[in-house]
């Protein structure tokens, strides 16, 4: 899968799934450079299919509704949808 990473501060090992035309999705990696944070992110849409499936399998994983934006956070747990305190809160901030 095709990552791209977006520096910033370290906050622990964040990757974020979204869809490139999504409103949600936009709002969330705009509030992350506001507050300078580092993550790693793929827009599943802009994938080829085979990849596509791979990357949707990994999204069911962390959030069975298979609902955009999804970010995980080391690991270990998913902030599903956008919002900046659930953000926060599992960051850290």
């Amino acid at each position: 899968m095709a990552m791209i990473r977006v520096e910033g501060k370290d906050h622990g090992n964040l990757v974020l799934y979204t869809l490139s035309t999504c409103v949600w999705c936009r709002m969330m990696k705009n509030f992350l450079a506001k507050m300078e944070i580092g993550y790693d992110y793929v827009d599943v849409d802009t994938l080829a299919d085979e990849e596509r499936s791979r990357t949707m399998d990994e999204v069911r994983h962390w959030n069975p509704q298979c609902s955009f934006p999804s970010l995980v956070v080391n690991g270990e747990q998913c902030v599903v949808g956008f919002s900046e305190d659930s953000v926060k809160k599992a960051l850290g901030l």
